[in-house]
């Protein structure tokens, strides 16, 4: 859309430069369109460099589109510009300043993974819920920048401070490792701008302007960052809404708003209420749902986009009934409007519920993707060449080294592993360094002992190489040289070998490109290589039904949307049912709502069968939040001969289907 057709809130928030910005943008207003037509205008009219503005979001997938979006726009002017996500602008900040913090610029990032199997090996005789549970606590803590010692004094109960111990030996175990987790990538940084002034001094002569986007996202340590890098200057601009703020138990503080509020007494704020996306009627069910919740600032969406549909509410007997109703609306539907399956969107609470679904989309032949599937960075394969990756880039990561020289295969074992463990430990050096220490070959058996310092020189000539020749070329000497492939093939069967081996070429040829475009050795990638995201090389998109959960769906919007599961106990959670949970299951609905453009269907279930159980269930009490304007379908009165005239009406249009083939 051009500057000149933007609504006059919009033009105002992308034009105001006068001090701290909060831009409420509600959903379907062009949230992202006033992020970019504000760097065109800064980088234009406003009179700052590109290298002087810097945008931050969440997702990899979000900050490319942003970034092409205003490339699109500023053009030329678009050289030095930055629009990263925070875990990436906090990954810059620690490789540059890295001697502050205690650690070399090759650190490692070790992803969720990796550190659950830290805390396994810290927590041996605690079952899965406890190490979850464990994780979970220290993950909050260094959300709100609490350090271990903090941890433990403020501990509230015996788990408590049981997770500050375990916080403590956790903290020392990734030192040793020269490695940071995700969290750290945000705690750090704060921790270091706030200790050294004149380094924080350094970051803010850099970013003269700030945008922040999904502001409502943001925990308290992004805060602090976000206040660090703009300083007495403030000149920020954040564009949230706060009735999409749905990720509290990961640690986003919606109290965030509240105190921009609170210690900005000059904050501006604008509200974008225009929806560009939906129906009135979509917008009057969602505005009625989320007024039920207390304000800290006012706003209502309006659309000129006409009446449209009426929101249909199912009451279906069973889950299995809900999801057969779904698959024949969805179907009939599509074949009523000629319209295309990813059009469609089925979404609900939890993954649990998906299954069902699946089923009925299979047996009728509907194509459909579902969403919050497998990483691909979580594939055992990729894990396993990015041990090796992390391992050029930090030969201190002994949790990368253990995969790497356990995979493939070559002779050394778990004994061999525990010795040279040993070795390491009396040394306090990494396992890899260890390796070369004086003295090893007296510790390890003679056939070991040669195995590991082959595989130690192998790795040091490598790591050698990553740093002069190109990126993939060296990964596929390095592949041929470790016989993966091979070893793929030799161990399972060739199907799942196939699929593999293509996945791995289908990465080094990605790590390839991205290595030519950006003029960056394999080194350089290695360094990074847990905060790349495979959403990079996504194109096109299927013609697909699309299942996702309502956390998953956020950002999202679709033509039709089937909002399903909407019971007490599932919408809002079971757990969720104290004031503040219940506020944010609110605000869920309203996101579920406000994904549909034309027409919406919410179903729940008077009987719902999990495991062996089944349960009387009653309508979420959003369904009575949304307003006079809906039409209901389905009562408990309804006979058994109902049942089987839907069935057959279902056969009827099956039969009409096949012949228009």
């Amino acid at each position: 859309m051009a500057a000149d057709s933007l609504n006059p809130p919009q033009r105002e928030a992308i034009r105001y430069l006068d001090g701290p910005l909060l831009v409420l943008a509600g959903a379907g207003s062009g949230k992202t369109r006033v992020i970019t037509q504000k760097i065109a205008w800064l980088t234009g009219e406003g009179g700052i460099a590109p290298d002087k503005i810097t945008a931050i979001t969440f997702t990899n997938k979000a900050a490319k589109e942003m970034k092409e979006r205003a490339v699109r726009l500023v053009g030329g002017r678009g050289e030095g510009l930055t629009i990263s996500t925070f875990h990436s602008l906090g990954a810059r900040i620690l490789r540059q300043e890295a001697r502050h913090v205690g650690l070399k610029p090759g650190f490692s990032i070790l992803d969720a993974s990796d550190t659950g199997q830290l805390f396994q090996e810290m927590l041996k005789n605690a079952d899965k819920a406890r190490i979850r549970g464990v994780q979970n606590r220290i993950s909050l803590w260094k959300n709100a920048v609490v350090g271990p010692e903090q941890a433990a004094a403020i501990a509230t109960d015996d788990l408590e401070a049981g997770a500050a111990k375990v916080y403590a030996e956790y903290e020392r175990t990734l030192r040793a490792y020269q490695a940071v987790d995700f969290d750290d990538l945000i705690r750090l940084p704060v921790e270091l701008f706030e200790a050294h002034d004149d380094v924080g001094g350094r970051w803010r002569s850099r970013i003269w302007h700030l945008l922040v986007d999904e502001y409502q996202d943001t925990n308290r340590c992004q805060y602090r960052l976000m206040k660090l890098l703009t300083g007495a200057r403030a000149s920020f601009t954040a564009v949230g809404d706060d009735d999409q703020s749905i990720y509290g138990w990961r640690g986003a503080d919606i109290g965030n708003l509240r105190l921009l509020r609170d210690e900005y007494p000059n904050l501006k704020v604008i509200a974008l209420e225009q929806n560009y996306r939906s129906t009135t009627r979509i917008l009057a069910a969602a505005n009625s749902v989320i007024r039920h919740n207390p304000k800290l600032f006012e706003k209502r969406l309006w659309s000129d986009k006409g009446h449209g549909d009426a929101i249909q509410v199912i009451a279906c007997r069973d889950n299995v009934h809900e999801a057969e109703w779904v698959a024949a609306r969805l179907q009939a539907h599509r074949f009523e409007h000629r319209g295309k399956w990813l059009d469609y969107a089925v979404l609900y609470r939890g993954n649990h519920q998906a299954r069902v679904f699946e089923q009925q989309l299979r047996a009728q032949k509907i194509p459909y993707v579902l969403s919050g599937g497998q990483s691909f960075f979580e594939r055992s394969e990729i894990k396993d060449l990015t041990s090796y990756l992390r391992l050029l880039a930090n030969q201190d990561d002994d949790p990368a080294f253990i995969r790497a020289v356990t995979t493939p295969r070559r002779g050394i074992g778990g004994s061999t592993l525990e010795a040279l463990g040993k070795a390491a430990g009396s040394r306090h050096q990494s396992l890899f360094a260890a390796i070369f220490a004086p003295g090893l070959e007296a510790e390890l058996a003679a056939k070991p002992f040669v195995a590991v310092r082959e595989f130690a020189q192998f790795i040091t000539r490598i790591e050698y190489r990553a740093q002069r020749e190109p990126a993939g070329q060296v990964l596929d000497d390095l592949l041929r040289a470790i016989g993966y492939e091979t070893w793929l093939f030799e161990t399972l069967d060739p199907k799942e070998a196939e699929t593999k081996w293509n996945n791995v070429r289908d990465f080094v040829g990605w790590l390839r490109q991205k290595g030519e475009a950006e003029g960056k050795s394999l080194l350089e990638l290695a360094q990074t290589v847990a905060l790349l995201s495979m959403l990079d090389k996504q194109e096109g998109e299927q013609d697909a039904v699309q299942l996702a959960t309502l956390h998953a769906a956020k950002g999202l919007e679709f033509r039709h949307v089937f909002l399903v599961g909407a019971e007490e106990g599932i919408l809002p959670h079971r757990e969720s049912l104290h004031v503040a949970g219940i506020e944010e299951e609110r605000r869920l609905m309203y996101v579920g709502i406000t994904r549909a453009q034309l027409s919406l269907a919410v179903t729940w279930c008077e009987k719902r069968k999990q495991g062996k159980e089944i349960s009387e269930r009653q309508a979420s009490r959003f369904i009575g939040e949304m307003g006079d304007d809906l039409k209901h379908v389905g009562r408990k009165s309804d006979a058994p001969e109902d049942r089987n005239a839907g069935r057959a009406k279902f056969a009827q249009f099956k039969a009409m289907l096949a012949r228009q083939k």
